[in-house]
């Protein structure tokens, strides 16, 4: 028989208060850890179906501003933002607009007597269906899909 080795009372009451002290440690740190970490390991969706309405309740032929906001969970961060699309409603065809300019992110307006979207930031201008005018701006107005179903007006809205 080879020889044994005799563990005293010492050793092994130390060997098992240490083994039941990591046990215990790992049993309350790890869920901890895992709340700790969690939100920043969820992915936020960054796209969203948006409601626009009826389409009856838009105008043919004339770009009509629409508002809405979007909630963003970022880890612990809550932040709602809020956002624009131009409606323009030609018989049962939508064709939907961001009201940021391409250029600095300015918001445009629409203005009815020059039949033209306009951002102040820089005089950019641009035509009813959202492409260039004039200005320093680096592609047309972007435009959002959007569907018609029974009535209502939707769109896949893929910004923040």
């Amino acid at each position: 028989m080879p020889d044994s080795h005799e563990v005293s009372r010492r050793d092994f009451a130390t060997v098992v208060m240490a083994f039941v002290g990591a046990l215990i440690g790992a049993l309350v740190g790890l869920p901890a850890i895992g709340y700790l970490l969690s939100p920043a390991l969820k992915v936020q969706k960054s796209e969203a179906r948006v409601a626009l309405g009826l389409l009856d309740s838009y105008p043919e032929g004339v770009p009509t501003l629409f508002s809405f906001t979007r909630t963003k969970i970022n880890g612990w961060e809550k932040t709602v933002n809020s956002y624009g699309v131009f409606v323009l409603r030609k018989g049962n065809d939508v064709k939907v607009l961001s009201n940021i300019c391409t250029h600095l992110s300015c918001r445009v307006s629409w203005q009815e007597a020059q039949q033209r979207y306009h951002c102040p930031c820089h005089d950019a201008t641009y035509d009813i269906n959202g492409g260039i005018i004039k200005g320093p701006q680096p592609r047309p107005m972007d435009e959002y899909p959007a569907t018609v179903e029974d009535g209502s007006i939707f769109v896949t809205f893929t910004g923040g």
